[in-house]
């Protein structure tokens, strides 16, 4: 049903619900994911999902975990708008005589639908985890003042605890613009593009054909179950796939580092330093994590999405008189 005809307006609303139910209901395992992945050998602070967590609530509190989501509960709604809304845009005039696509014209929407979303993805993601991962950073400064502190001479004094001085997105933008203008925020554009458009290519075709097997007649909805798991599994598969390059980009998007981390010049560069000093293993941090974001995010989007809420939403609003 992705090839239905919907209005604009009715794409917009309805990817943006989506994106606000999905990020609220999974937000937290995504603070994990990134500070998985940014941890690189040596320091690390968390073991697994559950430790990070638990570990954040413990330091941070229970809001920790949403450090970040103001960022993305404001983006979010035109990200997967025109995620949602430029895949069937593709799907739409890539179809000739209502005839079935072909996979690879599948896929090719898929890439289209994900070149455009990176206008806004990139700057939300760059915002996103500099305040996810400023939790980790400071916990780390703070272990390493403590074990400096037991083995320094008693005779020396207690050394004064680190305090985390909290930025704000806004002062992280303004911060960007002045020092480096537009190009700031658009810092791991090459690697976004690298993860979101296999995502997309992957990740819409999959949908769409899973998604059929649910349809008793191509006319007539799958069940709402149907769409979600399909929305789930899809999500997953393609989440898990291109991994390596999520790691990727979340080290180079990273502008504060932890003691003793590598940074990083460029995509080969990370790639090279990663396989190096890591292995193979490390550009599948947080797959599991992101597995669990992905899945329940586009599985309600698509919920929504093929309900079609803002329809109802539009048709309650008055209409114009002739």
């Amino acid at each position: 049903m992705a090839d239905k005809q919907i209005s604009l307006p009715a794409k917009l609303i309805n990817g943006g619900i989506a994106g606000l139910i999905g990020v609220t209901c999974v937000f937290p395992i995504d603070l994990a994911k990134t500070r998985l992945q940014n941890q690189q050998n040596g320091q690390r602070m968390y073991t697994s999902l559950s430790d990070c967590l638990i570990k954040t609530i413990r330091s941070e509190g229970y809001f920790g975990m949403y450090r970040g989501a103001a960022v993305n509960l404001t983006l979010v709604t035109p990200e997967k708008a025109i995620k949602l809304a430029a895949n069937d845009f593709f799907r739409h005039h890539l179809s000739k005589d209502g005839k079935k696509l072909t996979l690879m014209k599948e896929m090719l929407a898929g890439c289209g639908a994900g070149t455009c979303q990176v206008i806004v993805t990139t700057p939300m993601e760059m915002l996103k985890i500099q305040l996810q991962d400023a939790g980790r950073i400071a916990a780390q400064k703070k272990l390493m003042a403590a074990q400096a502190q037991l083995s320094s001479s008693p005779a020396a004094g207690a050394a004064e605890p680190a305090v985390e001085t909290r930025t704000t997105a806004t002062q992280i933008t303004r911060e960007l613009l002045r020092s480096k203008g537009i190009a700031g925020l658009y810092k791991g554009l090459g690697a976004t593009l690298l993860r979101d458009v296999p995502f997309s290519i992957v990740y819409f075709p999959l949908f769409a054909n899973l998604n059929k097997l649910g349809q008793k007649d191509p006319n007539v909805k799958a069940p709402f179950y149907v769409s979600f798991l399909s929305g789930c599994v899809a999500g997953s598969t393609a989440a898990v796939a291109v991994n390596p390059c999520d790691v990727i980009k979340t080290r180079l998007q990273s502008l504060q580092r932890g003691v003793n981390e590598d940074t990083y010049s460029g995509i080969l560069d990370c790639t090279k330093k990663i396989w190096q000093k890591e292995g193979p293993t490390a550009f599948f941090k947080g797959a599991y994590c992101r597995a669990l974001v992905i899945a329940p995010l586009f599985g309600i989007a698509q919920v929504v999405y093929f309900i079609g809420i803002a329809e109802f939403l539009l048709d309650m609003l008055p209409k114009p008189r002739a």
